[in-house]
């Protein structure tokens, strides 16, 4: 009694060009970089302003992490969007 049966579907197919599988990789990896991007913004955001409630005069380099911060979340937000309606 020596039954072969098929190894079970993992989901995970070849990662081959054209492939369902090879743009969910490209998107999720995409969706990886926009986050890592966006909370280290977010960071230098909110260091700068607790600088400055410290004391610090460079309050430019807040102002430039806020602006950076901003234009990050309006481009994810519009690649989001994008990608739901195609």
């Amino acid at each position: 009694m020596d039954e072969r049966q098929p190894a079970a579907d993992s989901g995970l197919g070849d990662l081959e060009p054209g492939t369902a599988q090879r743009a969910q990789l490209r998107t999720r990896l995409a969706d990886i970089a926009w986050t890592a991007l966006c909370v280290v913004l977010a960071l230098w955001a909110v260091w700068s302003v607790v600088d400055l409630a410290r004391g610090a005069t460079a309050w430019v380099y807040s102002a430039v992490a806020w602006v950076l911060l901003a234009a990050a979340l309006v481009l994810r937000t519009r690649a989001m969007r994008r990608r739901t309606s195609l």
